[in-house]
Protein backbone atom coordinates (compact mmCIF):
# COMPACT_ATOMS: atom_id res chain seq x y z
CA UNK A 1 0.00 0.00 0.00
CA UNK A 2 1.11 3.34 -1.14
CA UNK A 3 0.82 6.34 1.52
CA UNK A 4 -0.60 9.39 0.09
CA UNK A 5 2.25 12.64 0.06
CA UNK A 6 0.71 14.61 2.46
CA UNK A 7 2.16 17.70 4.14
CA UNK A 8 1.17 21.00 5.97
CA UNK A 9 3.73 23.99 4.97
CA UNK A 10 3.88 27.47 5.56
CA UNK A 11 2.05 29.20 2.50
CA UNK A 12 3.64 31.15 -0.17
CA UNK A 13 2.33 33.90 -2.66
CA UNK A 14 2.07 31.10 -5.46
CA UNK A 15 -0.61 29.22 -3.56
CA UNK A 16 -3.18 32.25 -3.46
CA UNK A 17 -5.36 31.01 -6.05
CA UNK A 18 -5.28 27.53 -4.79
CA UNK A 19 -6.23 28.90 -1.83
CA UNK A 20 -8.85 31.48 -3.32
CA UNK A 21 -10.61 28.25 -4.91
CA UNK A 22 -9.80 25.89 -1.48
CA UNK A 23 -12.14 29.42 0.04
CA UNK A 24 -14.53 29.57 -2.61
CA UNK A 25 -15.63 26.57 -2.33
CA UNK A 26 -16.05 26.31 1.19
CA UNK A 27 -18.21 29.37 1.43
CA UNK A 28 -20.49 28.03 -1.05
CA UNK A 29 -20.77 24.68 1.12
CA UNK A 30 -21.24 26.70 4.45
CA UNK A 31 -23.35 29.99 3.35
CA UNK A 32 -24.94 27.90 0.40
CA UNK A 33 -26.23 30.60 -2.08
CA UNK A 34 -26.15 33.55 -0.14
CA UNK A 35 -22.54 34.13 -0.12
CA UNK A 36 -22.03 33.35 -3.82
CA UNK A 37 -24.87 36.09 -4.47
CA UNK A 38 -23.50 38.87 -2.15
CA UNK A 39 -19.42 37.96 -3.53
CA UNK A 40 -21.08 38.31 -7.18
CA UNK A 41 -23.20 41.80 -6.28
CA UNK A 42 -19.28 42.83 -4.47
CA UNK A 43 -17.56 42.23 -7.82
CA UNK A 44 -15.38 39.30 -5.64
CA UNK A 45 -14.31 36.40 -7.31
CA UNK A 46 -11.47 34.34 -7.82
CA UNK A 47 -9.10 36.43 -9.30
CA UNK A 48 -9.74 39.29 -6.72
CA UNK A 49 -9.62 36.27 -3.71
CA UNK A 50 -6.48 34.97 -5.16
CA UNK A 51 -5.10 39.18 -5.55
CA UNK A 52 -5.97 39.62 -1.49
CA UNK A 53 -3.93 36.28 -0.46
CA UNK A 54 -0.98 37.33 -2.82
CA UNK A 55 -1.43 40.42 -1.35
CA UNK A 56 -1.13 38.53 2.26
CA UNK A 57 1.29 35.84 1.99
CA UNK A 58 3.66 37.91 0.24
CA UNK A 59 4.11 40.42 3.08
CA UNK A 60 2.01 39.41 6.20
CA UNK A 61 0.19 42.47 8.41
CA UNK A 62 2.72 41.51 11.28
CA UNK A 63 5.71 39.15 11.89
CA UNK A 64 3.88 36.17 13.44
CA UNK A 65 0.62 36.28 11.23
CA UNK A 66 0.95 32.84 8.92
CA UNK A 67 -0.40 31.41 6.46
CA UNK A 68 -0.50 27.73 6.68
CA UNK A 69 -1.76 24.94 3.88
CA UNK A 70 -2.03 21.34 3.76
CA UNK A 71 -0.97 20.06 1.00
CA UNK A 72 -1.90 16.55 -1.23
CA UNK A 73 1.42 16.06 -2.96
CA UNK A 74 1.40 19.86 -4.75
CA UNK A 75 -2.10 20.70 -4.41
CA UNK A 76 -3.02 22.87 -1.75
CA UNK A 77 -6.55 21.39 0.26
CA UNK A 78 -6.76 23.31 3.32
CA UNK A 79 -5.17 26.21 4.89
CA UNK A 80 -5.81 28.52 8.35
CA UNK A 81 -4.14 31.51 9.52
CA UNK A 82 -2.35 32.37 12.59
CA UNK A 83 -1.18 35.01 14.67
CA UNK A 84 -1.50 37.04 17.93
CA UNK A 85 -5.37 37.09 19.21
CA UNK A 86 -6.40 40.79 18.55
CA UNK A 87 -10.06 40.21 21.11
CA UNK A 88 -10.16 42.93 23.60
CA UNK A 89 -9.26 40.93 26.65
CA UNK A 90 -6.45 39.09 25.08
CA UNK A 91 -2.58 39.89 25.67
CA UNK A 92 -1.26 39.30 21.74
CA UNK A 93 1.99 39.36 23.54
CA UNK A 94 0.71 35.71 24.88
CA UNK A 95 -2.39 34.90 23.49
CA UNK A 96 -2.67 33.04 19.63
CA UNK A 97 -5.74 32.65 17.22
CA UNK A 98 -6.21 30.54 14.25
CA UNK A 99 -8.39 33.05 12.50
CA UNK A 100 -9.40 31.07 9.04
CA UNK A 101 -9.09 27.20 8.99
CA UNK A 102 -10.67 25.82 5.75
CA UNK A 103 -10.60 22.09 4.12
CA UNK A 104 -11.71 22.21 0.93
CA UNK A 105 -15.27 20.72 1.28
CA UNK A 106 -14.18 17.58 -1.66
CA UNK A 107 -11.10 16.99 0.70
CA UNK A 108 -13.01 16.04 4.74
CA UNK A 109 -12.34 13.65 6.89
CA UNK A 110 -9.12 12.09 5.13
CA UNK A 111 -6.44 13.50 8.07
CA UNK A 112 -6.06 16.83 6.32
CA UNK A 113 -7.61 18.93 9.54
CA UNK A 114 -5.73 17.26 11.78
CA UNK A 115 -2.37 17.97 10.44
CA UNK A 116 -3.34 21.65 9.68
CA UNK A 117 -4.16 21.68 13.22
CA UNK A 118 -1.34 20.53 14.83
CA UNK A 119 1.10 22.58 12.59
CA UNK A 120 -0.62 25.59 13.46
CA UNK A 121 -0.39 24.69 17.67
CA UNK A 122 3.17 23.91 16.33
CA UNK A 123 3.69 27.73 14.54
CA UNK A 124 1.93 29.38 17.73
CA UNK A 125 4.50 27.41 20.09
CA UNK A 126 7.61 28.32 17.81
CA UNK A 127 6.21 32.29 17.63
CA UNK A 128 5.48 32.32 21.60
CA UNK A 129 2.58 31.83 22.66
CA UNK A 130 1.28 30.17 25.19
CA UNK A 131 -2.88 30.06 24.98
CA UNK A 132 -4.66 30.25 21.72
CA UNK A 133 -8.34 30.51 20.40
CA UNK A 134 -10.26 29.65 17.83
CA UNK A 135 -13.98 31.51 16.65
CA UNK A 136 -16.50 28.78 15.29
CA UNK A 137 -19.61 28.90 13.96
CA UNK A 138 -22.05 28.29 16.39
CA UNK A 139 -24.32 25.97 14.42
CA UNK A 140 -20.83 24.34 12.90
CA UNK A 141 -21.31 21.22 15.20
CA UNK A 142 -18.87 19.07 12.99
CA UNK A 143 -16.33 22.08 13.73
CA UNK A 144 -16.68 22.17 17.57
CA UNK A 145 -16.68 18.44 17.32
CA UNK A 146 -13.29 18.51 15.90
CA UNK A 147 -12.19 21.15 17.98
CA UNK A 148 -13.21 19.43 20.92
CA UNK A 149 -11.63 16.32 20.40
CA UNK A 150 -8.42 18.14 20.20
CA UNK A 151 -8.34 19.33 23.16
CA UNK A 152 -10.16 23.05 22.88
CA UNK A 153 -13.00 23.90 25.36
CA UNK A 154 -15.77 27.05 24.81
CA UNK A 155 -14.58 29.85 26.97
CA UNK A 156 -17.77 31.79 27.17
CA UNK A 157 -17.12 34.39 24.68
CA UNK A 158 -19.66 35.06 22.17
CA UNK A 159 -19.90 37.34 18.90
CA UNK A 160 -21.68 37.94 16.16
CA UNK A 161 -20.75 38.63 12.51
CA UNK A 162 -22.96 40.95 10.41
CA UNK A 163 -22.51 41.79 6.44
CA UNK A 164 -22.12 45.66 5.58
CA UNK A 165 -25.67 45.93 4.74
CA UNK A 166 -26.17 44.25 8.40
CA UNK A 167 -28.57 41.90 7.15
CA UNK A 168 -27.09 38.55 7.46
CA UNK A 169 -25.53 37.63 10.83
CA UNK A 170 -23.11 34.85 11.71
CA UNK A 171 -23.11 33.30 15.30
CA UNK A 172 -19.80 32.43 16.85
CA UNK A 173 -18.10 30.88 19.89
CA UNK A 174 -14.66 30.73 21.58
CA UNK A 175 -12.92 27.94 21.98
CA UNK A 176 -9.21 28.05 23.44
CA UNK A 177 -6.73 25.74 24.43
CA UNK A 178 -3.03 26.07 26.28
CA UNK A 179 -0.21 25.35 24.17
CA UNK A 180 1.92 25.09 27.10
Amino acid sequence: MVAADVSVRVGWPADAAAMAAVQLRAWQQRYDDRMAAQLEEQGIGPDELATAWRGTLGRPPQARQRAMVALVHDEVVGFALTGPNTDPDADASVDGEIGEFTIDPERTRAGHGSRLLQACADTLVADGFTRAVFWVDAADDISRAFLTSAGWAPDGASRELADEAGTQAVKQVRLHTSLA
